[in-house]
């Protein structure tokens, strides 16, 4: 009998209530098959129910660090500790498994009830509300809904697309297929769909907030706040919809309009966390720090769980947390009564504040816990990643790119900055982006959604993908492609003749770049192999570098990307700028000279300047861009060097070739 008909026939004994020979199946087949998740979790349920915990627990504890459907097992998790009488860790691990799969009934239902017994009235209302959804929805549908809370975006694809094909005009079908498309970087069929969707459906509220979404995602931030605008004339005291349009100002650099509008959710909401934090995020990033800090301490003052805000303080670098703020970050740390998401906010704040007061291993053990959690949440593949970067030197040799030279859309304005994060790009982007005939804008997706089409219309062609795929395409779909770039980008620039992404990913694509646009400067933003990856691991990113939530995916990560430009520097020599960090610390100066001279640029003072340059700054360096050059941050990470040899071990060839020590 196969693995999958065991696990049939040992799930159909649990629901016939045979506990006895449901676990006796599962423990054979643990036996002969010990890596069997789906195994590991009916033995689970199987303990749960003969009120053997312990048991039960150390097999969870092993499914949070497999690729096992997560929402499930937190859900698992939730039962384990309602079951031992633990209600209010079981409402976090319900809530965190109801976050991961918005499709699990049982999740739902167990924090109505509890959240009802535990005296959150707001909480109860809210899982009623999913509940009642869930039965009005075509069970197609939650079962779509179901697939993409697995991560099993294809199959969910798949499906939602044959559902359509019979209910053309169902806009719930229509919302989840963009959903889908959204995740797997199709941000235009996204768009589209949710545009259509509205269209048919204009007084469903919810598909304006994913259009939206979706339009901010694309960086399109005038027509997000149009439709922010528009919805909020449906209901102008609503605070969701004027939080929705002061995030749309905020991305459009219209910092009072957006904190005025936060100010006025507030008024109504007087103790909405969220809020004070979203006007805190707009402050910092306006530059106005004092009053960001003030908002971010409001949101704790209204929610002492509120576990986002203490990671926003943490986030501006430079703050020092108090000695009562460490304490009631302890406190919240050793209560187990937080989500995965609160876990991984809290952790990453405690390890910046431990290392302020140099109690590295500590701070260490915070970091690493925040990355354990945050990775429960990713499905990134290290093997596959490399997979895809060893594809892009195999695909663009010297003889393909020479055969790509003459095609593209001969523009000379995009400047890319490319790397790793915290390798420095934004320093660089902030030094040329004080020159007056450079735009400095956003870390743009656009070169990776056309990445992402190229990788979808390779579906359409048996036995190549992307970057192969660009084999078949003529010198004019090359061209269009390198002006499609220009004019989507056109949005974030203020009419200098050049302009900046510092999207790092991108260097992933660098082949693309130049067979679309040819005439494109690329800085390669380099640092020390464990500084760079270190100061990764520590920092929590929003989205899209999911890399770096463990240290040996961080490493492999890092000799790949030296790898690929290592090939970028064989097959376009002369075309890549490389600049090391250590350097611009050492010899600002004569960087400067190097940056300027190999854009074309005459010099300008105000490079040298740059902390003085008065612009948003959206990374997390925004604070430490808007001080002179420093050179304390270069060797921080030999504070936590003992705990670090397995990184440094594995990077070992990326640091013999490094020239800084």
């Amino acid at each position: 009998m196969s693995d999958r008909n065991s696990i049939e026939v040992i799930r159909n004994r649990l629901g016939a209530g045979e506990l006895d020979a449901a676990l006796s199946g599962a423990q054979a087949l643990l036996e002969e098959s010990p890596e069997s998740d789906d195994a590991a979790y009916l033995a689970a349920v199987c303990y749960r129910y003969k009120n053997q915990h312990d048991e039960a627990q150390l097999l969870i504890d092993r499914l949070k660090s497999s690729a096992f459907d997560r929402g499930r097992v937190f859900q698992e998790q939730g039962h384990l500790y309602k079951a031992q009488g633990h209600f209010e860790t079981a409402l976090a691990a319900f809530k965190t498994a109801a976050e991961l799969n918005p499709a699990l009934k049982a999740s739902w239902q167990s924090l109505s009830e509890l959240a009802g017994d535990l005296g959150n009235a707001e909480l109860r209302r809210q899982s009623n509300l999913q509940l009642q959804r869930l039965e009005r929805l075509p069970k197609t549908l939650v079962a779509v809904t179901d697939l993409i809370g697995q991560g099993r975006l294809y199959k969910a694809e798949a499906l939602c697309k044959r559902y359509l094909r019979k209910h053309k005009t169902d806009t719930e079908g229509m919302r989840l297929l963009a959903d889908i498309a959204s995740r797997l970087g199709a941000m235009d069929e996204a768009e589209f769909l949710l545009e259509s969707a509205v269209e048919l459906s204009p007084g469903n509220p919810q598909l304006k907030i994913d259009y939206i979404t979706v339009l901010r995602k694309r960086q399109k931030f005038e027509s997000s706040r149009r439709a922010a605008h528009e919805l909020l004339l449906t209901s102008p005291d609503n605070p969701q919809f004027q939080s929705i349009l002061a995030i749309s100002q905020m991305q459009l650099g219209d910092y009072a309009d957006a904190v005025r509008l936060f100010d006025s959710v507030l008024a109504a909401m007087p103790t909405s966390s969220a809020t004070y934090t979203a006007r805190g995020h707009a402050l910092k990033t306006w530059g106005r720090r004092s009053e960001a800090i003030e908002s971010y301490r409001k949101a704790i003052e209204s929610d002492p769980a509120y576990c986002e805000a203490y990671y926003s303080l943490s986030n501006l670098k430079t703050y020092s947390f108090e000695a009562q703020e460490l304490d009631a970050m302890d406190r919240l740390a050793a209560s187990n009564m937080l989500t995965v998401a609160d876990q991984v906010n809290l952790r990453f704040a405690l390890g910046k504040a431990y290392e302020e007061r140099s109690e590295w291993q500590l701070a260490f053990e915070h970091y690493k816990k925040g990355n354990f959690f945050k990775k429960q949440q990713s499905s990134y593949s290290a093997p596959k990643m490399s997979e895809e970067l060893a594809a892009q030197a195999e695909f663009f040799t010297r003889e393909i790119l020479g055969k790509f030279s003459s095609s593209g859309f001969l523009d000379s304005a995009p400047i890319f900055i490319v790397g790793l994060p915290r390798a420095g790009s934004t320093l660089l982007e902030q030094i040329l982006s004080s020159h007056s005939q450079v735009d400095g804008t956003l870390e743009l997706p656009n070169m990776l959604t056309i990445a992402q089409q190229l990788r979808r219309k390779a579906q359409g062609y048996d036995g190549i993908n992307y970057p192969q795929v660009m084999a078949r395409l003529d010198s004019l779909e090359l061209e269009k492609l390198g002006r499609r770039y220009i004019d989507e980008t056109k949005v974030h620039r203020q009419g200098a003749p050049f302009f900046i992404d510092k999207m790092p990913n991108n260097f992933r694509h660098i082949g693309l770049i130049k067979s679309i646009l040819p005439n494109a400067k690329i800085i390669d933003a380099r640092r020390h192999p464990v500084a760079c990856c270190f100061s990764g691991f520590k920092q929590l990113f929003a989205e899209g570098q999911e890399f770096s939530y463990d240290l040996e995916d961080i490493a492999q990560y890092y000799n790949d990307y030296v790898s690929l430009m290592d090939h970028w520097d064989k097959v376009l020599p002369g075309s890549v700028l490389r600049v090391h960090y250590e350097e611009v610390t050492n010899d600002l100066e004569a960087q400067v000279e190097r940056l300027l001279d190999y854009c074309g640029l005459p010099f300008e003072s105000a490079c040298l300047n740059f902390h003085e340059t008065k612009r948003a700054v959206r990374t997390a360096s925004s604070e430490q861009v808007r001080q002179p050059i420093y050179q304390s941050g270069v060797d921080q990470w030999r504070n936590f060097e003992p705990f670090l040899q397995p990184l440094i071990e594995k990077l070992r060839s990326s640091l013999s070739a490094y020239p800084f020590p």
